[in-house]
This record gives structure tokens, C-alpha cells and sequence, in this order.
């Protein structure tokens, strides 16, 4: 029985070492720490939910609840490459190297070519033109290369949920491990039976 033991335990720890030695999937592409467009923290009115195909239904974006007039602002440093008009609605795009992020319905505050910081007003939100009118909102997206369309709200810590594993270093409430076997020292109990005729 102790070379059963023996085995689970040795058996249980080499999983234990590969799977903590190995990097979660996804760690090389950590997402750049962002800054909200709209202040204070707005409500998501809608979620990100992107196409199944590039022609495809879906939401390549979020919106975000304001009031008309409200300030936009960048969500992270980089470069105004578009101001304009689409369909009506004044729209703001930045580029971040590997990135952009678009903002509509958007009266543009800066040029094209423009440097920001992350935080820095870029417009003001348009009034009439928003996807949830009557109400104001703040369509907030972000690509990545050609058309690789992405969750904005990672930037800001509200993108999916990840699941980690329980422990870093250490398993979370892991009892201490003997350094002795449970065998050494044990005695079978002593029964005394009284038998009486």
C-alpha cells in the first residue's frame, strides 16, 4: 500500500509541476491597460458580440451610455488617423500601432495626425445619431490589423472572463505534506476480548 501511495503522490506532483510550469494560453498577449472614453465609468447598454463571418450579423463593438455633449476621450496613447463623416455620424479613429479604436457618433476635437495620450478629449458625443437613440451613446470599438474585430471593454478589465488556476506558487489551502511516511511509527491497535463461559 505505501508503494501505491508513493506512486500517487509522485504522480500528482508531475502533473502539478507541468501544468504550473507552462504559461496560461494567451500570456504573451496581454492587453494594454486602457482608459474608459466616457467619464465616470459609463453603463455597457450594449456588449461586444462579433460576427460569425465578416458579413455576418453582429455588434463589432460596445456602447456606452452618455449624455450629449459629453467629452470622449482616447482610451489609449497613440495617433488620430481618421475624422470624418460614415453614414451620417461623425466618427474619430486612433491608431496604436497593431490597433485602433474607433469612436460614433463623435464631433471630432483633434485633426488627423494628432498624438494623445490615453485619457486626452478627442470630441464631443453627438446627440441623434447614437445606436440606442433616443438616448446618447457612445459606440466604442476596437480592431486589430485589417478587420480583426475585438472586445474594447478588455481594455478597461471588462472583457470575458478567465479562469485562473487556484494557486501561483503554492496550492491555496493545501494541507502540509508529512515528511515522514503515515506508516512510520504505527501499531495495530491492541484488542483484548473477555470471553466468558
Amino acid at each position: 500500500m505505501a508503494r501505491s501511495l508513493t506512486a500517487l503522490v509522485a504522480a500528482v506532483l508531475t502533473v502539478w509541476l507541468t501544468v504550473s510550469s507552462s504559461s496560461p494560453a494567451g500570456a504573451a498577449d496581454t492587453d494594454p491597460v486602457g482608459h474608459w472614453p466616457l467619464a465616470p465609468e459609463p453603463e455597457v447598454v450594449a456588449r461586444f458580440d462579433p460576427p460569425a463571418d465578416p458579413w455576418g450579423a453582429g455588434h463589432r463593438g460596445v456602447d456606452l451610455l452618455g449624455r450629449p455633449g459629453q467629452a470622449v476621450l482616447a482610451a489609449l496613447p497613440g495617433r488620430v488617423s481618421f475624422v470624418g463623416s460614415l453614414a451620417g455620424r461623425g466618427v474619430l479613429v486612433v491608431d496604436h500601432g497593431a490597433t485602433r479604436t474607433t469612436y460614433e457618433p463623435v464631433s471630432a476635437t483633434v485633426a488627423v495626425g494628432a498624438d494623445l495620450a490615453a485619457g486626452a478629449p478627442i470630441g464631443i458625443l453627438q446627440a441623434g445619431a447614437s445606436h440606442c437613440a433616443p438616448r446618447a451613446c457612445l459606440h466604442w470599438g476596437w480592431i486589430e490589423g485589417a478587420e480583426t474585430y475585438l472586445d474594447p471593454l478588455r481594455l478597461v478589465g471588462g472583457g470575458p472572463v478567465r479562469l485562473l488556476p487556484l494557486w501561483r506558487e503554492e496550492p491555496v489551502g493545501a494541507a502540509p505534506v508529512p515528511q515522514r511516511s503515515a506508516y512510520d511509527g504505527w501499531r495495530p491497535p491492541v484488542v483484548t476480548l473477555r470471553l466468558s463461559w
